[in-house]
């Protein structure tokens, strides 16, 4: 006892204080914002992916073909390729009109696969079903899939995920995709331009794999984050060989393709919906993320739905985009079917943050 009242007494009381205070809320800060510690320090631990060769991309609507698959190098075929477009869906059904719409008048052959279960392992309706009647313009066109779910709780989301991408290579054969046909890879969010895919099917000697730069845009297509969206990719499809994925497969990318409009929703609950069901869900690391009011003036303001900072590999980048994503008011080379129907859709427009409750 007289050892531990030397020690004592060798002790500032204030510096106890201060370190009965200080630890505990270091210890909540970083329980509370460990997350962005973590991603702003990303340059120290981080590499960044090895860069794509990327291709230059031309295009004006009084160009021809001839003169557009030379001045990229190739050549123009006698007669088009056949396309086909396969999607796994989850819940978008006004930006798989937008997409479809964009996309027809190129499309051999639409592949879509439903689950009525979510990468997450969370039931979910079969929306594409419920609503197949506003698609009737691709319906001689159209292969659809449904695969239920497995429900293991607990499971990490890529594995359900995984699983699904495998279904929709074998929907794909059901629906007729021969050698040299091209096939289109991405998510339903993630649009190609309809002229980037023309482009493709009527020029020869293209890549056997080819990834597509979209244009990246948050909650509408007001909020211009990057151009940087580069998962979209077309196959040259090789038996045996081609599956489907939605990762790097080439190291070739073709600039100013298309658009990726990333949680672009026009009620709050599909936005609760997908924070919940997408394979990140690790992501809602806390229930308040989840309130409608809050995820209305996140949208309004152009900020992060998971109070995340930029992923990116340098503190330059990352110190760049740190903040809201500034407004836009171009609606200038966005998809025409948008455009024309531009009263439906309003909510994707500049200038209408407001979602309706859903």
């Amino acid at each position: 006892m007289s050892r531990l009242r030397c020690m004592l007494r060798g002790i500032d009381i204030r510096i106890c204080i201060v370190l009965l205070i200080a630890i505990p809320v270091f210890m909540f800060g970083i329980y509370l914002h460990g997350q962005k510690i973590t991603y702003f320090l990303r340059p120290l631990w981080g590499s960044p992916p090895k860069p794509f060769h990327e291709i230059p991309h031309y295009y004006n609507e009084n160009v021809t073909m001839e003169r557009l698959c030379h001045l990229h190098g190739w050549k123009v075929r006698e007669s088009p390729r056949r396309v086909f477009d396969a999607v796994l869906f989850n819940n978008e059904i006004d930006i798989l009109a937008l997409r479809w719409n964009e996309l027809s008048p190129y499309v051999t052959q639409f592949v879509l696969l439903e689950s009525n279960s979510t990468f997450t392992s969370l039931p979910k309706p079969l929306l594409f079903a419920g609503n197949r009647h506003q698609f009737k313009f691709v319906e001689p066109r159209l292969t659809y899939g449904m695969i239920g779910g497995r429900f293991k709780k607990g499971e990490n989301p890529f594995v359900e995920e995984a699983y699904q991408r495998v279904a929709l290579d074998q929907l794909l054969r059901i629906a007729g995709i021969e050698e040299d046909d091209l096939l289109t890879m991405s998510d339903v969010d993630e649009i190609p331009s309809g002229h980037t895919i023309n482009l493709l099917r009527w020029c020869d000697d293209i890549p056997p794999v080819i990834h597509l730069q979209l244009r990246n845009y948050l909650y509408s297509f007001e909020y211009h984050v990057d151009n940087k969206s580069w998962r979209a990719s077309v196959h040259r499809y090789k038996p045996g060989k081609t599956r489907y994925a939605h990762y790097r497969q080439s190291d070739i990318i073709l600039s100013d393709s298309g658009w990726h409009c990333s949680f672009c929703f026009r009620y709050v609950s599909e936005f609760i919906f997908k924070m919940k069901a997408y394979s990140h869900t690790d992501r809602v690391r806390f229930p308040h993320y989840l309130n409608p009011k809050r995820i209305q003036d996140v949208i309004c303001k152009g900020a992060d739905l998971f109070d995340m900072l930029p992923e990116e590999y340098t503190f330059k980048e990352i110190i760049g985009k740190m903040g809201p994503i500034p407004h836009s008011y171009s609606a200038v080379h966005l998809p025409a079917y948008l455009l024309n129907n531009a009263e439906k859709y309003k909510y994707l427009l500049p200038g209408n943050c407001r979602r309706e409750s859903g």
